[in-house]
This record gives structure tokens, sequence and C-alpha cells, in this order.
């Protein structure tokens, strides 16, 4: 293995354990009672090496769930055939293995960490720009044009709500196996309608791949 892939290797190992320990402290204690020199404690390492890595707080969590982010756009631009028909399966693929993005997923740990998500204000405004970069990207995997941007801002807000809503049911005490069968067909109508009402117009590049 090379040095740089060593190094890198390291670098991400460092990312993963330093957010696992920040996420159980908060989880254990609550986000705002825990300070970034605890974690830092915690963690073994210097207040300023935490802030090379995670350059605030709220990032400490939402790193968890980093590589999520631009999936929309990824899943576009691999797509054979229309983006959106693309994006609705890779939903309905998560919704079968229950991909804790959709929502529905009943693990203990995944409803714990939702639950600190979007109970804490600042951590929800910084999801938030988590969810501006993927639809900034997905816009650009849909042509770059204002269309484009229309209809990523439409397939974001599709995803992101159909997913709050799983969540909202598994949370309050329902379970995924009485849960999934709505989930899959709500997730169909929502696509159904994405797919009516961003038909592309003549000369729109909108919803067509574009390599």
């Amino acid at each position: 293995m090379s040095e740089i892939g060593l190094r890198e290797r390291k670098k991400q190992r460092m990312y993963q354990v330093v957010s696992d320990i920040a996420i159980r402290l908060f989880l254990e204690k609550g986000f705002d009672a825990v300070s970034v020199a605890e974690v830092a404690a915690a963690a073994e390492i210097s207040k300023p090496t935490l802030f090379r890595y995670f350059p605030a707080k709220e990032d400490l969590v939402l790193y968890r769930i980093a590589d999520h982010e631009g999936e929309a756009a990824r899943v576009v631009a691999e797509a054979q055939g229309e983006p959106v028909e693309a994006l609705r399966r890779h939903f309905l693929e998560g919704l079968e293995r229950c991909d804790p993005v959709t929502g529905l997923s009943d693990d203990p740990q995944v409803l714990a960490f939702h639950s600190l998500l979007y109970g804490t204000p600042s951590l929800v405004a910084r999801a938030h720009t988590h969810q501006e970069r993927s639809e900034a990207a997905l816009a650009e995997a849909l042509g770059g044009d204002l269309d484009a941007r229309l209809a990523a801002g439409q397939i974001m807000a599709v995803q992101r709500i159909l997913a709050m809503e799983n969540w909202r049911r598994i949370a309050a005490g329902e379970r995924v196996a009485d849960v999934r069968a709505e989930a899959v067909a709500a997730a169909e109508r929502a696509f159904d309608r994405l797919a009516a009402g961003l038909q592309p117009s003549r000369g729109s590049g909108a919803t067509r791949h574009h390599s």
C-alpha cells in the first residue's frame, strides 16, 4: 500500500472514530450539553486537531450521513434512461433494504441518531446546507439550466418528505412491516407525479441524462 493510501485511510479512520465518540456523548447528554473540548478529550486529541477535521460542532454529527450527499446526482449520472425513473428505482430499493436514508428503519441506533438530528435546531440547519449542496449537484447532473434546478428542487423535496413521513411513523412506534407497503405506495405516487410534472418541454434538457 502506498504511503498516500495509508495516510488517507488513517485520516478517514480519524473522522469515523471522532464522529462516533461525539455522537455517543451527544446521545448520552444532549448536543448542547457537550462541548467540543469534551469531545476532543474523549477522543484523546487536541481541540485544534478536532477543528482541522470538523470545522463546526455540527459536522461531528453530519459526518455520519455525509456519504449520502450528492447521492441523487450519482444515481442520475449512472442512469440508463430517464433520471426520475432511476431515482424512483433507487428509492424503492432503499425501502426494500430498510436503508436509514429512506426513514424506514427501526434499528434503535438509527432512531436515536435521527431523534438527535431532527430534534436539534442547529443540526437541522446544518443538514439543510447538505441538502442544498445535494440539490445543486443533482441540478448539474440534470443539465444545469433553470429547468434542471427546478426539477432538482422538486425531486429532493419529494425524497425528503417521504423519508420524514416514514421516520415519524416508525419513531411513533409503528412497525416497519406495517409501514412498508404504504411507504412504497406513497413513493410510487410521488414519483408518478414527478415524472408527469417534469416532462421536458421542447428544447429543454432538465430531465434528460447529460453525459
